[in-house]
């Protein structure tokens, strides 16, 4: 339990005020929050298992620093096509998605979650703890409970801001954190 419980509190704080607790919050304006937290968790579910499970593998096929780069920029195209819908209506925007919603919150947030720093702590935590079951375990609890807080936070505004304005937000979010995280890489 100790793994469990190691994992739990260090992502779980690691993730508060993390790019992808923002990204949940922006998607809860765009998408059914069911749907969101179906797709958030995938997401989580599968980068964390590549972690957990491959992460000493990952590096010598994907370098962090590339990942980085690549999130980066899908964050800022994610941002301008934010934009570019504001004029649809939310719901038929949703139908006619090319992947649907669940799939893309899933494939959105699996692309900002790599090389991320929970990705790298629970990569560190598999390398120390033996139980890479209970590190697993431990790390997405911790990402569900902070991204879940973030699901709230982002219905919480979607009820009190007007869905152009929070279209707004979120694209202004995506296209900040893209920014920020091309210049990190780079320099």
């Amino acid at each position: 339990m100790e793994a469990f419980w190691a994992a739990f509190l260090l992502i779980f704080f690691a993730e508060m005020g993390d790019k992808t607790q923002f990204l949940v919050m922006a998607l809860a304006g765009r998408y059914d929050s069911r749907r969101v937290f179906v797709g958030m968790t995938l997401g989580i579910i599968v980068v964390h298992a590549l972690a957990v499970l491959l992460g000493a593998t990952i590096g010598s096929f994907l370098p962090a620093e590339k990942m980085a780069i690549a999130a980066s920029i899908l964050f800022i195209c994610f941002g301008l096509w934010s934009l570019k819908g504001e004029d649809g209506d939310e719901e038929e925007e949703c139908q006619t998605s090319r992947f649907g919603p669940v799939v893309t919150v899933a494939l959105t947030f699996i692309i900002g979650e790599m090389g991320d720093k929970t990705q790298l702590a629970a990569v560190a935590l598999a390398a120390d703890y033996g139980s890479w079951l209970m590190v697993f375990a431990g790390v997405v609890a911790g990402m569900i409970l902070a991204d879940g807080m973030g699901l709230v936070a982002g219905n919480y505004l979607q009820k009190k801001v007007s869905t152009a304005t929070m279209q707004k937000i979120s694209a202004g979010l995506f296209i900040l954190f893209g920014t920020l995280g091309l210049i990190q890489a780079l320099f």
